[in-house]
Parts: structure tokens; sequence; C-alpha cells
């Protein structure tokens, strides 16, 4: 069941998503060529101990998983699609990173992502991310009163699609409020004007993720946890948690 949000709880919302915005910027602040993801973790706890914040991820365990998740933040490396455990890996220049964060403040949920690299880039990366963030950018667009769920998937799937990037089936976007995960699903792909009506007081996290090798399939790692490309190429994964106003989309997890 689709939780509407009141006005009062999207401001509060708000106050939780700067939170998340602090944790991204703190950690890709961190990623240096020889910093391992847990350092990189170990930064994103302190962030959430300075704010006073919970951390949705740590602990967490749907019914896919073998173990609860060890860490606060998803950290997934070049192959690494989404759902990276934070370890003693390093970053080597050219890596590709998605950072994925969240936070609990006040009794609301944030979550976010980013894509970025270390050190010098090659270009097929920096295309990648750039498409990434231009999926977001269409699903945010789409994400207006009087549209349907279908539209958001719809405007992120045509950028990734007409780029020649592969999508992993079955994963997206969600609701967002009390926990972190709630309803309704949002796609990456689907046909516009179908799905649920949004309204005012929906609060999604649209989350278009990429491979790079054109193909959807993937595979989950040995850890149980991290899904990885089944071609080896680079994937890319970016993330805001949006409201949908009256006035328009209004995205929480920004700083």
């Amino acid at each position: 069941m689709v939780q509407l949000k009141t006005d009062t709880s999207i401001e509060a919302m708000r106050e939780t998503g700067r939170v998340v915005a602090q944790v991204l910027t703190a950690a890709r602040q961190a990623a240096t060529v020889g910093v391992s993801l847990r350092e990189l973790d170990e930064v994103a706890r302190e962030v959430l101990r300075e704010a006073g914040a919970g951390s949705p991820f740590l602990n967490y365990r749907p019914h896919f998983a073998p173990t609860p998740f060890p860490a606060v933040i998803c950290a997934s490396v070049n192959d690494a699609i989404v759902h990276g455990i934070p370890t003693d890996q390093r970053l080597r220049d050219g890596d590709l990173v998605s950072v994925d964060a969240g936070a609990t403040l006040g009794g609301w949920a944030g979550d976010s992502a980013i894509s970025f690299t270390v050190g010098r880039a090659r270009p097929a990366d920096t295309r990648l991310i750039e498409t990434a963030y231009e999926a977001l950018d269409a699903g945010i667009a789409a994400a207006v009163v009087g549209n349907r769920i279908g539209d958001i998937a719809h405007a992120i799937g045509t950028v990734c699609r007409s780029a020649g990037y592969g999508i992993p089936e079955g994963f997206g976007g969600h609701g967002v409020g009390r926990s972190m995960h709630e309803d309704p699903a949002v796609p990456n792909e689907g046909r516009p004007g179908r799905g649920m009506p949004l309204r005012h007081g929906m609060v999604l996290a649209i989350e278009p993720m990429l491979i790079s090798g054109g193909t959807d399939a993937f595979h989950p790692d040995r850890d149980g946890w991290t899904l990885r490309t089944t071609d080896g190429s680079r994937a890319a994964h970016a993330e805001h948690t949006v409201a949908i106003t009256d006035d328009g989309p209004r995205i929480l997890t920004a700083l």
C-alpha cells in the first residue's frame, strides 16, 4: 500500500535527505587511489554519527540475502552494478565506483546513489556515467502529478536504450518513507501511461542502473549481495529520493 506523505512529513524527509547527500559527498571526496572500500564506509559512518542519524542499510536483510548487510553504504566497483559490500579492496586509477547510501532521521528514511571515476577516467566510463544522470533527470522530470509510474519508467528506459546500454531486469526504484523500501515499485523501463497514477505526497526513489555492454544480464557474486554484469562490462547507478508535489518534483536528497 502506498503511503502519501503530508507536506510536514516531506519537510522532515528533506532533512534526512540532506544527511544522505552529506554522506555521499564525503565518500566521494575520500575516494582516491589507494583508499579501501571499507575506509569509505567508515567515512560514511562518521557523517551519520555527527548528524545523529541511523543507517537503513546496516543489518538490512531482504529475502534473497544470505546474511545481513554489514555496512552503511554499498560500494560497487567496475562490473559491480549495485549492492557491493565495502571490503578491503583498494581503489585503483581509472576505477568506476558507484556509492549508494541511506539515512534514517526522525523516523524518516532517505536513499540516494552516485557514480564517478577515480583518477583518470576512460571516455567510455564518462559517457556511461553522464547517461546515468541524464536518465535520472528524465525520470525525475516525468515524476509529476497526473503522470503514471510507467511514464517515469519509460523516460528512464528511453535514455538508456537510446545510448545502447543494458538495464538489469527486475531492479529499479521504490517508494520511501518510514522505511527505505516501500510501495510502489518504480521500474527502469516501461510503457508510458501505464501503472499507478502519481499523486501529491508520493515519495519515490528513482534510480537508473546501466550496463555498458548493452546486455541486460547479470549474476550475483559469491557474497550473495553484489550484482555483477555477466559480460564483465562496467555499470553505473544514479539515484535520488523525490517527492511528487502539486508544484512539481522535489529532490529530497540534494545538499
